[in-house]
């Protein structure tokens, strides 16, 4: 990706320069991220991509971009299909289903929604008007089974994959049908009388994969889009099939930056729901936290393919403790404001600035992340960490902590009301010199992610993902 560093800088976040820009006068990038087939829960492998855009939309939007973001659903699809035949219930209705879910693990992860999240099946009527195109300019033919691109009449064919048409064959990750005039022409329109269909000048079917995201990037974005990302497993044949068709059609660039963001791979394979080695979103946030698994799936340069480890989890983990102590140190300082000189802070937070001026250098972000933590812990261990001091502290931090998307764990209501009551329990056995029981109760809440801190004036508590 192109460098950040020639606009707005992350420390003009500092000054408030950025606050004060209007809407309207700040530069607008256009990003276009393909979305999940909704057949199956989303796992951690889809969460790299997504987490990644995330942050990669954060960082924009702290320099002061206005971000139009769209991320959308593949809700008809042949997998789809076969899954929801396989179950007995409708294809429609088990895409709602994993389209709610998505955004409920997405959720948990802090991950903000898009722009737009437009779904496949909310435009057909510009998916045909599409094939239209291409067809009145003798791009697309026809055969039995369906409406074929020819990629024949698109010469420049293979220059984001650096695929040669020559040496592709028949069902090499292509449409096999041998009513094709070329074995990389692909499909788009394919005739079926089955739910879900619609009715087409051409006859009734439904659309290919690949025109989908083509026309949703035409409708909410434009001709020629910013950036435009996914997984590095989409490349070819998606991608690349995106430019055959949206350029053919428009005579346009489809983007000016690609994106691609490495495998998350177990046991040296990608992770991949028909291979069945899959880690769900849900689960491992459930065995990690949120957090945790957020930093892990950032702790690489995005381009980078990763190996899910259980030791990579825990050296996430350790790190994201010292985030998290240090976020608390700043929530409640208990020091006296001495003097404090927060050069090493500055410094810290332009090398920030620098790393995701960088191509989105996420490993060297949270590296300086860390940094700054331990110092907020440092000052905090020599009472130094007072309120003024712990302000200065958190105009950095905040700004680095929010830009990589942590958030600190929020008890529910009724979560605060029982610890609150523990702990009123746990001073009033103190104070009777059970400490015994006392330190049951410590422990009990320990054990629920609860950290419990004595300080001459109280016990503080906090919700903790740390182990």
């Amino acid at each position: 990706m192109a460098t950040l560093r020639g606009t707005i800088s992350l420390r003009d976040t500092l000054s408030g320069e950025v606050k004060t820009l209007d809407s309207s006068e700040k530069p607008e990038l256009s990003i276009y991220v393909c979305g999940l087939t909704v057949y199956d829960a989303a796992h951690i492998g889809h969460a790299k991509t997504i987490v990644f855009f995330d942050v990669l939309r954060r960082v924009l939007e702290a320099k002061g971009f206005r971000v139009n973001y769209v991320q959308n659903f593949t809700d008809v699809d042949d997998k789809i299909i076969a899954r929801a035949k396989k179950l007995g219930v409708k294809a429609s209705a088990l895409a709602e289903s994993n389209i709610r879910d998505y955004f409920r693990d997405f959720g948990l992860l802090n991950v903000e929604g898009a722009t737009a999240h437009p779904r496949a099946t909310e435009n057909i009527g510009e998916m045909q008007q599409f094939i239209s195109g291409l067809m009145n300019r003798g791009l697309a033919y026809t055969t039995e089974t369906g409406i074929y691109f020819d990629v024949s009449r698109f010469p420049s064919y293979g220059k984001l994959s650096k695929v040669k048409l020559q040496e592709l064959k028949s069902g090499a990750r292509v449409d096999p049908d041998p009513a094709k005039r070329n074995p990389a022409d692909f499909a788009l329109w394919k005739f079926a009388d089955d739910e879900p269909s619609w009715e087409s000048p051409w006859g009734r079917g439904r659309p290919g994969w690949h025109l989908e995201c083509s026309a949703m990037v035409r409708k909410y974005l434009g001709e020629t889009i910013d950036i435009h990302g996914g997984g590095e497993d989409l490349i070819f044949p998606h991608h690349e099939n995106e430019i055959a068709q949206s350029e053919s059609l428009t005579g346009a660039p489809l983007c000016r930056i690609w994106m691609h963001v490495g495998l998350l791979n177990l046991a040296d394979e990608k992770m991949s729901k028909s291979l069945g080695n899959i880690i769900t979103v849900q689960e491992a946030v459930k065995k990690w936290g949120a957090n945790t698994l957020r930093y892990f799936l950032i702790s690489n340069r995005y381009r980078n393919q990763v190996r899910f480890t259980e030791e990579g989890l825990k050296n996430s983990n350790l790190n994201w403790g010292v985030i998290e102590s240090a976020a608390y140190e700043l929530r409640y300082p208990s020091g006296k404001d001495g003097e404090f000189d927060d050069a090493e802070l500055r410094a810290s937070f332009d090398k920030f600035d620098f790393f995701l001026s960088d191509d989105v250098d996420t490993p060297g972000a949270l590296a300086e992340l860390v940094k700054v933590s331990r110092l907020i812990l440092r000052l905090a261990s020599q009472g130094r960490l007072g309120p003024r001091n712990a302000k200065a502290a958190m105009d950095v931090f905040g700004v680095m902590f929010r830009v990589l998307g942590f958030k600190l764990p929020e008890p529910t209501a009724e979560e605060r009301v029982e610890v609150e009551a523990l702990i009123s329990r746990r001073a009033s056995l103190r104070s009777e010199g059970k400490y015994r029981e006392a330190d049951e109760i410590r422990q009990r809440l320990a054990s629920r992610g609860i950290r419990l801190v004595d300080r001459k004036d109280g016990t503080i508590w906090m919700k903790v993902e740390s182990l």
